[in-house]
């Protein structure tokens, strides 16, 4: 019987202490993630170039030496990628999410600040721009998430957008975004970014939901107040999403988020309910390095002052090739 194709990404944590013992080896798994079709120069798109030593590619086009760290997360980084897998690996296998406490610990890492950002760095990828919207039924509402933690002082309380598909078998995929205000101009970009055209969507009777795209979905509007009919019964998906991120945020950071950082954790609360069925815990960790590879870069200085969670445009999560890498290596 033929052998089974080897999965691309590593089954457990030995695995992956197996796979990526070397820089080499990072560098290589990089490679593969961010050129699926092969080499492409990001400086002139030129498609032909060699290796050079260190892993570097010389384009055949304009003659640049790229690295394959360049222009993403990555960029500039003096942290091992080692250190860098393992993080990803520790970030997407921790249910009640990693605090850079732990990362410090646990990975030896020089300072507190590298580990914080070296998290948000990966969290500022965790929601792609032009991700596939929602489809079916669709509940959406606005809700606060966050919010003060008795002894830890005011923390502030940030204004979201929630959609939450709803099928027979339960809930489906969500979609989060922070919102300045409940507007219709605001929960009219929120829907068309967020929900597919002819789904259908249910809200409640709040006159603020945009009827200038209504033409562009079924609409169910719920009575707010019903005889018989509790409040928290009229978008039950919505509320439970809800209830479950504030859950989440109250794990190993009790809650102690700033208003400006919170979109980031939101970001990352939804990358794990999307894929909570997931059969491999290894599909996250391929899932992140490739998003990782595909992102921007994220300087600490500006996360340290705008809170940046993902960038305003970003390049698309590359189609896998067709087959894996030659992984683990001889």
């Amino acid at each position: 019987m033929p052998k089974p194709a080897q999965p691309a990404y590593p089954n457990s944590y030995a695995d992956l202490r197996l796979w990526f013992d070397e820089q080499w080896k990072c560098l290589d798994y990089l490679d593969w993630l961010r050129w699926p079709h092969g080499f492409q120069c990001p400086n002139c798109a030129h498609q032909h170039g060699w290796r050079e030593a260190h892993q570097r590619w010389r384009c055949a086009g304009c003659g640049k030496r790229i690295s394959v760290t360049a222009g993403t997360i990555f960029h500039g980084t003096r942290t091992e990628l080692m250190v860098w897998f393992s993080a990803a690996w520790l970030l997407v296998n921790s249910k009640a999410g990693l605090s850079a406490t732990q990362l410090h610990r646990e990975s030896e890492l020089g300072s507190l600040q590298t580990a914080w950002a070296m998290l948000h760095r990966f969290r500022s990828v965790m929601v792609q721009p032009g991700r596939e919207r929602l489809r079916g039924n669709v509940e959406v509402d606005v809700s606060y998430l966050g919010g003060s933690v008795p002894g830890r002082g005011s923390l502030g309380r940030v204004l979201f957008a929630v959609a939450v598909e709803v099928g027979a078998d339960g809930l489906g995929r969500t979609h989060v975004a922070r919102i300045p205000s409940a507007g219709t101009a605001q929960l009219a970009t929120f829907m068309l970014d967020s929900i597919e055209p002819g789904s259908r969507v249910v809200t409640h009777d709040w006159s603020a939901f945009p009827a200038l795209i209504r033409d562009r979905y079924l609409h169910l509007a719920r009575p707010t107040v019903a005889p018989g009919f509790a409040t928290r019964e009229v978008l039950p998906a919505v509320r439970r999403v809800v209830f479950q991120a504030n859950h989440w945020l109250m794990g190993p950071r009790q809650g102690a988020v700033s208003a400006e950082h919170l979109p980031a954790y939101v970001d990352e609360w939804v990358f794990r309910f999307n894929r909570r069925h997931s059969t491999s815990r290894g599909q996250l960790f391929h899932a992140l390095l490739g998003y990782a590879v595909a992102g921007q870069p994220v300087t600490y200085q500006s996360l340290l002052k705008t809170g940046r969670t993902r960038p305003a445009a970003g390049v698309p999560y590359p189609a896998p090739r067709s087959g894996s890498p030659a992984l683990p290596w001889r």
